[in-house]
């Protein structure tokens, strides 16, 4: 006997509808009697959501303990580097468990953070260290060790990152276009893959995070992951100036990052408003070559970065509200796009970090979203509530979406916004 089966679901990718069946914590083929039976209407289900790129250590910080007036990176980098001298591990952890339920009930199940190491005390990395073993099997933390300040500019900065590797980070980080100089820049990522490759761990890199179409530290990643043989086991994010690069330089590099199996992670939600500051007109968006990294065949993701912070005041932890962004800027409202920005939330993150026991297939873990939509456009469209997640076959969250009316011709009718 079954002890779940979810009926009249409509997988991703697919048209038609179909029966879902959970034994044991995994999926199993529907072909016996379960203990209960939940109909989802027809209801969109997916894998669990992939969050591959946040900063929880920053959330919830909007306001503190100023208000960023320009909207501009550097300046909610200065207010954070203000903002961590008050870190204590309880107002950490305070602020993460509260985001880390909105994500869940978002259907986010896998989450990889950053964390900014550049606290002689790093009160952030063990904050956020405590919290992954506090949550357990509850929902997937990984963790990055993130130099906010950079590794080369910052007193001390190689011994805080090998610091934070020692307590247990899962992920190296790098900020190279925020250093000091070029050469420095350079030095902060080949040092950040020496002591991944030392420690048998990945590495994530915020890159090229500027308009500035001299910044190339991609093609630097790319040459050391060769070099190292870190294929697949390396992500660049942002990468906002390959946007500003001219196209015999960015058709070079985006070979190069494919032969180097580089991951690759946009955030349309803080690089849309970020960006473009020192422009007038016309006014860049910050966003990566999405389209042209993926017709290469490199796996790019989307993330959503931050969540009320110094440098996004908005957000709510939910991965369909960047890809509904991402859809407007990156040009991405064609119909196979749009089915593309799902695969963006869900295995193209979940192969970035590495997620082994992951998909729909009979035998993989339980862990599924059901939106409130019947399809990838319809979902994306109306930002859908999670009608409900599975996690490990156990429904932990549910979603009731509003009943909406209006009174038409004297009589009072419901309105779902579907055609």
């Amino acid at each position: 006997m079954l002890d779940l089966i979810l009926s009249n679901a409509r997988l991703m990718g697919t048209d038609e509808l179909t029966d879902i069946g959970v034994r044991e914590g995994a999926f199993a083929p529907p072909e016996m009697e379960a203990r209960e039976v939940i109909d989802l209407e027809g209801g969109l289900v997916t894998p669990a959501l992939v969050e591959p790129h946040i900063h929880l250590d920053a959330v919830l910080t909007v306001g503190e303990p100023r208000w960023n007036l320009s909207g501009s990176l550097f300046e909610g980098i200065a207010i954070w580097s203000e903002r961590v001298q008050d870190l204590t591990i309880k107002d950490v952890k305070r602020r993460v468990r509260k985001v880390l339920r909105w994500q869940l009930a978002n259907g986010v199940q896998h989450v990889r953070s950053h964390v900014d190491v550049c606290d002689p005390e790093l009160r952030a990395v063990r904050a956020l260290l405590e919290l992954r073993e506090e949550i357990g099997q509850q929902m997937t933390l990984q963790l990055v060790a993130f130099p906010q300040q950079g590794i080369q500019s910052f007193d001390g900065g190689e011994e805080l990152m090998k610091k934070a590797v020692g307590l247990g980070v899962d992920v190296v980080g790098a900020i190279p276009h925020f250093e000091l100089t070029r050469e420095y820049g350079e030095r902060s990522v080949k040092f950040a893959f020496a002591l991944a490759a030392e420690h048998g761990l990945q590495v994530d890199i915020h890159c090229d995070e500027t308009d500035d179409d001299h910044s190339r530290f991609s093609e630097v990643m790319a040459a050391e992951t060769i070099r190292l043989g870190l294929e697949g086991r390396v992500t660049a994010s942002h990468t906002t100036a390959m946007g500003s690069y001219n196209n015999a330089y960015a058709y070079r590099l985006i070979n190069n990052l494919r032969r180097a199996h580089l991951n690759m992670v946009t955030n349309p939600l803080d690089n849309s408003v970020l960006q473009g500051r020192f422009d007038s007109h016309p006014i860049r968006r910050g966003m990566t070559r999405v389209k042209e990294l993926l017709d290469a065949g490199v796996n790019v993701c989307i993330g959503h970065d931050s969540v009320m912070d110094p440098w996004y005041p908005l957000g709510y932890g939910d991965p369909l509200q960047a890809a509904f962004v991402l859809a407007h800027y990156g040009h991405m409202s064609g119909h196979r796009e749009l089915k593309t920005l799902f695969e963006m939330i869900t295995y193209n993150p979940a192969r970035a970090l590495g997620i082994e026991a992951y998909g729909l297939e009979p035998g993989q873990p339980a862990d599924l979203v059901c939106f409130a939509a019947p399809t990838e456009m319809d979902a994306i469209r109306l930002v859908a509530p999670r009608r409900l997640v599975l996690r490990g076959g156990h429904v932990v969250a549910r979603t009731e979406p509003a009943r909406t009316t209006v009174v038409w011709d004297g009589k009072e009718e419901a309105v779902d916004f579907l055609r």
